[in-house]
């Protein structure tokens, strides 16, 4: 079966849980269990803010590192789900599910890819 990368991207600094309403994370504990007990989910996490990250370049033959908080960038990666999906549409429509759990003040994108298994 297929697995598929869901990368969850944030504006880093706007996404602020005091925004979410008292349920938010039971419903988003629920998803979780659903996707676990569908046999779909292979991991979750969200991510450190970039203030404790440190990119990495490759650039004219020679490796840069970078420091967070990194300023220029205003949407970050912010977590992401590895699941194990029949194809694409079913990859999708887990995500849709998981993003209609947000604050509709939150501006949150996923970017799903399937995981080259080559």
């Amino acid at each position: 079966m297929p697995r598929y990368m869901t990368l969850i991207r944030i504006e880093e600094g706007a996404v602020r849980f005091e925004d979410a309403d008292a349920g938010f994370m039971d419903r988003m504990n629920a998803l979780m269990e659903e996707l676990t007990k569908a046999g779909v989910l292979l991991d979750t996490a969200g991510l450190k803010p970039t203030a404790e990250a440190t990119r990495v370049t490759w650039s004219g033959g020679r490796i840069g590192y970078t420091d967070g908080p990194f300023t220029e960038t205003k949407e970050v990666v912010g977590g992401y789900l590895l699941i194990q999906a029949k194809d694409m549409a079913e990859a999708l429509e887990w995500t849709r599910r998981f993003l209609e759990l947000h604050p509709p003040v939150w501006n949150v994108t996923c970017e799903v890819r399937e995981l080259d298994q080559g």
